[in-house]
């Protein structure tokens, strides 16, 4: 058994309220629509994918996101989680549909202002460490979207 005296309890209290708080100022930030403007699958960048034609938009709201065609045709969507602490920063994505409907998606992002991306590894395989994707990793890149 380990035994902590109080103020070591406090301390690490306090950290843990810290890690809290830098998660969710990134979930406020995030918040809104954004315009995915850059793909990266496998090392390849722009390939043709379901997800990512030029004007797809993706919406966060709270630990929601969706993501639509400019119609508003709504082509995903699922539930996230950040931990803004992490080195890199992580975000965990579980989707409701399509072929990683339940499966959780490792990924790591970095959000500055109006930019926002994110490279994540396929359903079962390690969070990536680095912002460009390699083998069974995409990485997708967004600018915030203004009215």
């Amino acid at each position: 058994m380990i035994n902590i005296d109080q103020s070591s309890f406090q301390f690490l209290n306090l950290i843990r309220e810290d890690i809290m708080q830098l998660s969710k100022q990134d979930l406020s930030a995030l918040q809104g629509t954004w315009e995915q403007v850059a793909l990266e699958v496998d090392g390849i960048s722009n390939p043709p994918d379901q997800y990512g034609n030029p004007g797809v938009l993706t919406t966060f709201s709270g630990n929601h996101f969706a993501v639509r065609t400019t119609d508003g045709v709504l082509l995903l969507e699922g539930t996230f989680r950040l931990n803004a602490a992490a080195i890199p920063k992580a975000i965990d994505y579980v989707d409701f549909m399509g072929p990683d409907k339940g499966k959780l998606l490792l990924a790591i992002y970095a959000l500055e202002g109006d930019h926002f991306q994110f490279t994540a590894a396929d359903p079962g395989d390690p969070r990536p460490t680095t912002f460009r994707a390699g083998l069974k990793q995409t990485m997708r890149a967004f600018v915030r979207k203004r009215d």
